[in-house]
């Protein structure tokens, strides 16, 4: 009985810890695209080629349609968080561009005219009219208002190199050489890990997969455990995780997998 305890003990310590996440290959789908961005339970995806950001879904009943803006360099990073407020950022041009779901022009913000000039190297979708931009002016995470171009959070200076930013309408992580943070809606650091050698960051439902080389890891929400998953040896040029669904573009196929979490 004594014996049979410790091994029921041990049994669930193993199954509570877990040391890595499997993944199980759903299907693949060729993708012609310089850059995969997103897709959604909806079968919507979205992604990039020849600085053309485009959607293709069943609505647009096999046309994908697109969006440009050549007088704007080329397409920094875009963020479909909001599908009916969709963003992009164009660096050279220090401007975000608002799409609606149509990929529609809705609003425009040149950060260059602003009378509180920002100088801005990653931006990230905040709740209602508000993006989170890192300002590299002053080093600070800053919740923006495009609306009424006013500044409605900021944080402390931010000491190293920002690699990634991700978020969704109340927080945001903060991906620097050094460490992570996670900052909340009014610029309050949170939490505060460090890095040991991640480059990019994706978010699910605030879960964290980290990508290092080629190679991705999971952090479990409310964990301080970061534990790899398991993958086939394949290139990893983007990669997206909705719902425990992970997805991983190669510059050839889209592959899809399902992440066995316990």
């Amino acid at each position: 009985m004594k014996h049979f305890f410790y091994l029921l003990f041990f049994l669930s310590f193993s199954v509570s810890s877990q040391e890595y996440i499997e993944a199980s290959l759903i299907e693949k789908t060729k993708l012609d695209a310089d850059a995969f961005v997103s897709t959604n339970n909806f079968d919507t995806t979205f992604y990039i080629l020849d600085n053309v950001l485009f959607k293709h879904s069943s609505e647009t009943k096999g046309i994908d349609i697109g969006y440009s803006n050549f007088q704007l360099g080329t397409i920094t990073s875009v963020n479909t968080f909001n599908p009916l407020k969709i963003n992009i950022f164009y660096k050279d041009f220090n401007t975000v561009l608002i799409l609606d779901n149509r990929l529609a022009e809705i609003f425009k913000i040149d950060f260059n005219t602003l009378s509180d000039y920002k100088n801005v190297s990653h931006i990230a979708t905040g709740s209602d009219n508000t993006l989170w931009v890192f300002n590299e002016n002053t080093q600070q995470l800053e919740l923006f208002d495009y609306k009424t171009n006013t500044t409605r959070a900021q944080t402390l200076p931010i000491k190293s190199t920002v690699l990634d930013i991700k978020s969704n309408y109340n927080y945001c992580w903060v991906l620097t050489k050094t460490h992570l943070f996670v900052y909340d809606y009014f610029g309050n650091l949170l939490k505060k890990m460090k890095n040991n050698g991640h480059q990019s960051i994706a978010l699910d439902n605030e879960n964290i997969i980290f990508k290092k080389d080629n190679n991705l890891f999971y952090l479990k929400k409310n964990t301080g455990t970061i534990v790899p998953i398991v993958l086939p040896n394949l290139l990893i040029n983007q990669f997206f995780v909705t719902n425990e669904t992970l997805y991983i573009y190669n510059n050839e196929t889209l592959h899809k997998y399902q992440l066995k979490i316990n």
